[in-house]
């Protein structure tokens, strides 16, 4: 979701002068301390750093690297190709702001298209909806979801409904040949940046030729959009709503503060049909 996450490199020349010895002893310090902290980049000259307690697991896949860190603040955290993806104490934040928004306004969700979303969290609050039947959650990588599968007891019971239908493809190529159409479909991927990989799925041809075409009547389409802070709107969050824009009649954005990120971040949803419910409305539904 936001920049490489590297190390804290500590040289030689944060001790002053020091015998070899000593000097030796510093950097086998530096290099303990080195591994109770996960630091990432999130612009030239700001880091994030989170203290640990231990590296849980490290892995790797065809498409990224992978590694669940206990960190001392949050929780278990899981990282992917060096970025945080979310944290045990606030990702409910996070998916609560992306699926909930949408399942309050459509009328009767009854099957959900999730792109991406191997970490099992979308689907795990999809399936709090009563009326959903069927949830096919479509990632395309199989050892990120196998990895969370095993490691984020959280979501083991979404993974093991009987109404979720596991697909390992590439998102835009199983939407675009699915024969169905969605009540909902959720937007679960990384950010859109120019050359990565999900770049492609957030663009005003895939919305209208793709996405919008898949919905029933009354459907929706919510996707994450990324930082969406004072500093931070700019770089996607605001390029997703005007996209979204020209291609549906109803577009609704929203933001929410997740303490793991640092920052304000940021949903849109979009529709053919208003989104009009009041307070009271929504509380009736619950």
């Amino acid at each position: 979701m936001r920049g490489e996450a590297l190390p804290c490199n500590l040289s030689a020349n944060c001790y002053g002068r020091q015998s070899p010895a000593a000097a030796g002893a510093a950097e086998a310090a530096a290099a303990e301390a080195e591994c109770k902290w996960y630091e990432e980049d999130i612009d030239d000259d700001l880091k994030l750093s989170y203290a640990l307690n231990s590296v849980l697991h490290r892995g790797a896949s065809k498409y990224q690297e992978i590694a669940l860190l206990d960190t001392k603040h949050f929780g278990k955290a899981l990282i992917i190709d060096g970025k945080m993806q979310s944290t045990e104490m606030d990702e409910f934040i996070y998916h609560e702001s992306l699926v909930h928004p949408p399942f309050l306004f459509h009328p009767n969700p009854k099957t959900v298209f999730i792109m991406g979303g191997g970490e099992g969290s979308a689907a795990r609050e999809v399936l709090r909806h009563k009326t959903v039947q069927r949830v096919i959650m479509c990632d395309i990588d199989q050892e990120v979801v196998d990895f969370c599968r095993t490691y984020l007891t959280v979501n083991r019971e979404a993974f093991g409904s009987n109404k979720l239908c596991l697909i390992i493809n590439d998102a835009r190529v199983e939407l675009e040949k699915s024969r169905e159409k969605y009540d909902v479909i959720v937007g679960d991927l990384a950010d859109p940046v120019e050359g990565g990989p999900c770049y492609q799925l957030y663009t005003k041809s895939f919305y209208e030729h793709i996405v919008k075409p898949k919905l029933n009547d009354h459907g929706i389409f919510v996707t994450q959009a990324g930082p969406a802070g004072v500093l931070t709107h700019k770089e996607v969050f605001s390029s997703i709503y005007n996209t979204l824009k020209n291609v549906f009649k109803y577009v609704q954005a929203y933001t929410a503060h997740v303490p793991s990120f640092a920052d304000t971040w940021g949903w849109v949803m979009a529709s053919e049909y208003p989104f009009d419910l009041n307070a009271q409305q929504i509380n009736e539904k619950n």
